[in-house]
């Protein structure tokens, strides 16, 4: 990993509804790293996350990916990344096959290569055996599943999932998890919301726990443990004394 190259880059980024749900968020996250934003629920993760993928539009502040402005070009930022929502949007009509070249194909991608590559995802997502069956009939998790091949299937330097492990079993979330891990290996940069903390503490290079829609904590899980003053507690106590400590300060 490139330590000194951003993928992505919030700087003063606010976003308001009836109360404020991003205040001035400032945020890094590193080329070829994968990063773990944690929160309480209502901290703004998803809100964050929403306006770095084009969703929303800031109140204030900037969002840089790979040296775009998302806000002035919109759409080379979204050339190069992937959303991934909690709630999966896919054709119910169509099967995963004919979901990911339906998908392939917006992007302009050449059949011969997106055939293949669309195999691939169906494979380490252990869609195979499903890759014809039309996905009305799927469950949640295998909807997730069709989702993130989908989001992938144009190979985006920066992968953005928002509680991607909703719904899933056990294999399914280690067909996923090893999915997104070898991404990080080939060089793509990752950022994922979980309420799994043992998944960020697992997999995450870096750990970013937002409260009240500010950035109250970052770092590895050792950095956090030495901010706190503990060597060996674990990511969920470190959690919830940094949110409690924001709270009081609130």
């Amino acid at each position: 990993m490139n330590g000194e190259a951003s993928a992505l880059e919030l700087r003063g980024l606010t976003k308001r509804f009836e109360r404020l749900a991003v205040d001035a968020l400032d945020l890094t996250v590193r080329a070829g790293e994968f990063y773990a934003l944690v929160g309480p629920n209502g901290a703004g993760k998803t809100t964050t996350l929403r306006m770095v993928a084009g969703l929303l539009r800031p109140d204030a502040g900037s969002v840089n990916i790979f040296g775009i402005d998302a806000l002035t070009d919109p759409v080379a930022a979204k050339q190069v990344l992937a959303w991934v929502s909690d709630e999966p949007m896919i054709y119910d009509k169509l099967t995963p096959l004919e979901y990911l070249e339906f998908v392939a194909g917006l992007w302009g991608i050449e059949p011969r290569i997106s055939q293949r590559t669309a195999q691939d995802l169906l494979a380490s997502l252990g869609l195979e055996p499903h890759r014809n069956e039309r996905c009305e009939g799927f469950s949640k998790g295998m909807r997730q599943k069709v989702a993130l091949a989908g989001a992938l299937i144009h190979d985006p330097h920066l992968i953005i999932l928002d509680e991607p492990l909703t719904g899933l079993d056990a294999v399914s979330a280690r067909h996923v998890k090893g999915l997104l891990s070898d991404r990080v290996c080939a060089g793509r940069t990752v950022i994922m919301t979980t309420h799994i903390l043992e998944v960020a503490e697992r997999m995450a290079d870096r750990i970013g726990v937002i409260a009240a829609g500010r950035l109250v904590a970052e770092g590895t899980l050792s950095e956090l443990r030495q901010q706190n003053g503990h060597t060996d507690t674990s990511l969920e106590d470190l959690f919830i004394a940094l949110v409690a400590v924001k709270a009081e300060a609130a």
